[in-house]
């Protein structure tokens, strides 16, 4: 796939700045015409708008009703760009249960995590926003997947994530699986102070890190100790 030239990306991130969904698919379907890499577009292109607008958000310049129309803006394009990007994964990669840990209402890094985990090729099961701890154990029994990811946008809703890790043990499943945390509060000493198993600092970190805990001939290149982290990647 040819790699989507500067101009093509700052088409993309102004559609988004400018919450122009319409113009945000016809990007997607141009660059799907041009062969363009849509991972590579998502990344650098809608989702580092969304970034952006984050930062805007963060020192007052806009309002939430801004940040939800620029998340519809790139979920339209993602929509067109998806099918293509995952046509050619003949089997999931791994199974990941995703959600906004109770107490939190944000969204937008949890939908760019849960996105490219799916262009990655890993079967993504989004509980949404304020997801109570209880229905993460429910789901995770459930479904059994490979890593549940949480995300905590606020300092009074990462203890949530300490009691997931508490609920998965009494629910006798904690060792069936890896979680990952992540969010603006979050850092590597919460997730080896809770007993995460990974830190994810923004998306591809997170995909990084998810992809080397599901290659077992690279588990012996990191660290086995609960109090210990390499690159991040707790155990």
């Amino acid at each position: 796939m040819v790699k989507p030239a500067k101009e093509f990306l700052d088409r993309a991130i102004e559609a988004t700045v400018d919450l122009n969904d319409k113009e945000a698919c016809e990007i997607a379907y141009e660059a799907l015409k041009l062969g363009i890499d849509t991972q590579y577009l998502l990344e650098h292109g809608f989702h580092a708008a969304l970034a952006l607008m984050k930062d805007m958000f963060d020192e007052g310049r806009i309002y939430l009703p801004h940040m939800l129309a620029a998340a519809e803006a790139v979920e339209a394009a993602t929509k067109v760009l998806m099918p293509t990007s995952i046509e050619n994964t003949q089997n999931s990669k791994g199974v990941v249960l995703l959600g906004t840990i109770e107490g939190d209402i944000h969204s937008i890094g949890k939908d760019i995590v849960g996105t490219n985990l799916r262009i990655d090729g890993y079967e993504v099961i989004d509980l949404g926003v304020d997801v109570p701890v209880e229905t993460f154990v429910e789901m995770a029994i459930k479904y059994n997947p490979d890593v549940i990811a949480t995300s905590a946008l606020m300092t009074i809703t990462m203890t949530n994530q300490l009691t997931l890790e508490d609920s998965l043990r009494d629910a006798g499943i904690r060792d069936k699986l890896k979680t990952m945390i992540g969010g603006t509060p979050v850092t590597p000493d919460w997730a080896t102070k809770i007993g995460a198993d990974i830190y994810g600092k923004d998306a591809s970190d997170a995909i990084r890190k998810i992809n080397l805990i599901m290659r077992p001939e690279k588990k012996e290149t990191m660290a086995v100790s609960k109090n210990k982290c390499y690159e991040n990647v707790c155990y």
